[in-house]
């Protein structure tokens, strides 16, 4: 069973896990977290990418340079913004402002002659590749054939051990609610052994956590519609500290930030509606 490589994001546990097979990193996190991924991988081969958002893919570039012949597996979509990622920053830059460069780091381009852009039903390196979209519009997920492991980015929602609750995390801009169900039960049909979990960890309890996401991202969806983003977050901050240690609520929130997950789903439900309303 691969273990998370525990990336001490911001120097706590437990918040980012890249994951490792044979030379064949799964989401290597972002750049200020290098060199302890390469602590524990000296000699990558290649970097499956679930999606490009910087905790999960913002080490691509550096990586690349320092290994030119890294092979690196990614979205279709999502490529175009490895290669130039002026526009990914910018987008970024209106989430994190001021905290950019501490949480991030410097966020390279990679030559398109190392990316591989995918669309789903391919098998690479040994992982069978699934379009999943819900959380991000370019989400794949990866199934090692040999293990039965499913790695599953940030559409296997987030939970932060011991605990077992999860949210699923809807940050903008382009979350899909429907979208994501039906990843979901692509995942399931599946019938993975585990699913790798980026925020955090493994867990052989497949269907539960899946279901955890489901109810996750309905709840949320629905106290999000018509509530403010100060009467959002205290809600879902009061409910978080009333079930499990503030150790795990300071790394949720810093997994899954929570103003992130309002102005997610205050996104959806107002394209939702303009579309209604067209």
């Amino acid at each position: 069973m691969p273990a998370p490589i525990d990336l001490m994001h911001q120097g706590l546990d437990r918040v980012i896990g890249a994951y490792e097979i044979d030379g064949v990193i799964v989401d290597p996190g972002p750049a200020p977290c290098v060199e302890r991924l390469l602590a524990a991988v000296p000699e990558p081969r290649a970097l499956l990418l679930t999606h490009i958002h910087l905790d999960h893919a913002g080490a691509t570039g550096v990586l690349v340079r320092r290994f030119p012949q890294l092979d690196v597996y990614v979205h279709e979509r999502g490529a175009p913004h490895l290669i130039d990622p002026s526009k990914l920053l910018r987008s970024a830059k209106q989430l994190y402002g001021d905290q950019m460069d501490e949480l991030w780091g410097e966020v390279a381009p990679v030559p398109e002659s190392n990316i591989h852009a995918l669309r789903g039903g391919e098998t690479v390196e040994g992982f069978r590749v699934a379009y999943t979209p819900g959380h991000a519009s370019h989400h794949v997920s990866y199934l090692h054939e040999a293990g039965g492991d499913a790695f599953v980015g940030d559409v296997g929602g987030v939970r932060i051990p011991p605990a077992d609750f999860t949210i699923a995390p809807t940050p903008p801009p382009d979350i899909d609610l429907d979208a994501w169900r039906q990843s979901l039960d692509t995942i399931a049909a599946w019938k993975p052994t585990r699913l790798c979990l980026t925020h955090f960890g493994s867990t052989d309890r497949v269907e539960r956590q899946l279901d955890h996401v489901r109810e996750s991202a309905a709840s949320l969806a629905d106290r999000a519609r018509g509530a403010t983003l100060d009467e959002f977050q205290t809600a879902l901050r009061e409910e978080v500290q009333s079930t499990m240690d503030a150790d795990v609520v300071e790394r949720l929130a810093l997994a899954a930030p929570f103003n992130h997950i309002y102005l997610g789903l205050e996104r959806y439900w107002r394209k939702r509606d303009e579309r209604d309303a067209a």
